[in-house]
């Protein structure tokens, strides 16, 4: 009997050893966008803010991976907490378009099976993430956009607030700015400039958040979220809600979140270029990530990546001046940068 016992709690002890060696190390990284961002143009108050944001962020993620949540559940929960904050441009913190209105876009992907959901020019969504996540699990299609992604939102039980909530003093006066800027342009180049004046002259940092994460299961996720830009018009919609652009994960690759100059990261189909290098050419995550970057930067882009693989290696790349950054794993000690290191 004695003998039996013993069998029975050596192969129950051998049985949990074997579960914890086929569990995947845990990791969450995430950007909160880049720019211009340097010592000079951030108060040591401002950056001890971004500091803290960004630590509940990745404490928020990592809670659900340590619990054995899933990727996409931890890129939700951290990405919700950048949201709902005014330091970033998503959700709470979104800029400002020409006409005075806040539009969101968002997406998320699930790299287990390559499934998909995004919303764009939404704009009485508490959390657009959550309803990316919701178009994903919740309806046959990938994208959904203005009224109708919001109506469909209300159908699921996805919060929705008054658009009264997203409006912030700071990012009103920067579009004041940015309206005024504008009118100097096209009062001294004439009415064809208005079909080309660049936004990307109002020198703002580029705020999109964004997360990557590594389950236990060893399944991958990224997510995107974003306020678009400051002054844009005609609907505008950029590289974060897009597939391939902004926002992309494969467990047999990585998963990949992008922030910066939106046409280009479109243009230069950002994201899925990396994944594709780390599969084809066998490149290392930086590697990949530069040569990315620097497609982006050959027609006149700038911005960051974060990148994460199925081993939990990542990458936090950037040809910009900062990058509001940072990633989490196994010990739950958070690692915040902001300025080129």
């Amino acid at each position: 009997m004695k003998l039996l016992l013993l069998g029975c709690i050596l192969t129950a002890s051998f049985s949990l050893q074997a579960i914890a060696a086929t569990e995947t190390p845990i990791r969450l990284v995430i950007h909160g966008g880049a720019g211009t961002i340097t010592k000079n143009t951030i108060t040591p108050e401002q950056e001890k803010a971004y500091q803290d944001k960004l630590n509940e962020a990745l404490k928020a993620g990592y809670n659900v991976l340590n619990k054995g949540g899933s990727s996409l559940d931890a890129v939700q929960a951290s990405i919700n907490v950048m949201e709902d904050s005014p330091l970033f441009n998503a959700g709470k913190g979104a800029v400002f378009t020409h006409d005075g209105k806040n539009e969101m876009d968002a997406s998320i992907m699930d790299g287990s099976n390559l499934k998909a959901g995004a919303v764009a020019g939404v704009t009485n969504i508490k959390n657009p993430i959550n309803a990316s996540y919701a178009v994903m699990t919740k309806s046959p299609h990938v994208m959904m956009v203005s009224k109708g992604a919001e109506q469909f939102a209300a159908e699921q039980g996805i919060e929705i607030v008054d658009p009264s909530y997203f409006r912030t003093d700071f990012h009103w006066e920067q579009l004041q700015k940015a309206k005024e800027k504008e009118k100097v342009v096209l009062d001294h180049d004439g009415k064809t400039a208005a079909l080309f004046v660049d936004p990307m002259l109002y020198d703002y940092k580029y705020g999109t958040v964004g997360a990557v994460a590594l389950d236990k299961q060893g399944n991958l996720a990224a997510g995107t979220s974003t306020g678009g830009m400051t002054n844009k018009r005609y609907g505008r919609v950029g590289d974060s809600p897009i597939i391939g652009a902004g926002n992309y994960a494969d467990n047999n690759t990585v998963a990949v979140s992008a922030t910066g100059s939106g046409e280009m990261f479109i243009r230069t189909a950002t994201a899925h270029n990396i994944a594709a290098q780390v599969k084809y050419n066998k490149a290392t995550l930086s590697d990949a990530s530069r040569n990315a970057l620097d497609d982006v930067k050959a027609i006149g882009g700038s911005g960051g990546v974060i990148v994460l693989d199925k081993s939990g290696n990542y990458a936090m790349e950037f040809n910009s001046e900062g990058m509001y950054r940072g990633t989490i794993g196994d010990d739950g000690i958070p690692h915040v940068s902001i300025y080129k290191e």
